[in-house]
């Protein structure tokens, strides 16, 4: 179902994939995702997803229990080269051997697709080959495909035209957005994105995680912010915003860190 508001079609309810813990914290000096994640406290219909780039890795993710995973892509053949030393096709082709022993556990794969919006290297990234490599997520098994705007660079104008190619090629619910906020225009991006009917939305609480390819540049968009906005607009998240609001205050008093959350910044304030 969705709400209609003003001429633009809405859906009532949104999932918010919270990317802090992981996305958010990389740049902190943390221990192997196996100690990580055999130390927390794990509650039961919670998801916790490792990000494994290749069969080794999701053999040691699957050594402690692990029942998600998350395989990542990208649009650009520069800056996929340069992250994991391969093409967009040998990445592909390692991720069906990842996809093998993923259904063989019964584990569950979520892909993303980075430089959906921009390459720090190649500049502008064609909205095609980020629908042909969406699709081929898609199609391998990942139950939904994130699109990120890496670098942060996206507008509403060219989500718009990204979106279009990939909504041709995968259901609408299978496509989530991951968006950086390092010129300022993730809400506008996720704005437009739950317009055109994405109802899946990832954010790092209190904005943790500075873009690494943009020097001192603000990186995720804050989950307090996105949580504020759609709230505002009578779209409902199942996230209490109170509990959201001290999780990251918490966060960032043990990381030494400003908080990056301009909700948070203005409600502390109160």
């Amino acid at each position: 179902m969705t709400l209609i508001k003003g001429n633009r079609l809405f859906p009532e309810q949104i999932k918010i994939v919270e990317v802090g813990p992981r996305d958010g914290l990389q740049n902190e000096k943390m221990g192997d995702h196996k100690d990580v994640y055999n130390a927390i406290n794990k509650h039961t219909n919670v998801s916790y997803p490792v990000l494994v780039p290749n069969v080794k890795g999701l053999e040691a993710a699957l050594s402690v229990g692990v029942k998600e995973i998350a395989i990542f892509g990208a649009a650009s053949e520069t800056f996929t080269r340069k992250n994991i030393n391969c093409s967009i096709e040998e990445s592909l082709q390692r991720f069906e051997d990842v996809m093998m022993l993923a259904k063989q556990e019964q584990v569950k794969v979520r892909g993303y697709v980075s430089c959906a919006l921009g390459c720090p290297y190649e500049g502008t990234v064609k909205p095609h080959v980020v629908a042909e490599v969406a699709a081929r997520l898609y199609k391998m098994g990942c139950y939904e495909v994130s699109l990120g705007d890496t670098i942060g660079v996206g507008t509403p104008g060219s989500m718009k035209i990204m979106l279009e190619e990939v909504l041709e090629q995968l259901p609408t619910e299978a496509v989530a957005v991951h968006c950086h906020d390092t010129y300022g225009q993730a809400l506008a991006n996720i704005l437009l994105a739950i317009g055109m009917g994405v109802s899946v939305i990832d954010a790092s609480v209190a904005g943790l995680g500075g873009c690494p390819y943009a020097k001192g540049a603000s990186g995720n968009v804050a989950t307090e912010d996105v949580v504020y906005m759609v709230h505002g607009m009578g779209i409902e998240t199942g996230v209490n915003l109170t509990k959201l609001l001290e999780a990251g205050e918490f966060i960032c008093a043990s990381l030494n860190r400003p908080n990056g959350s301009k909700v948070a910044r203005a409600m502390s304030k109160l």
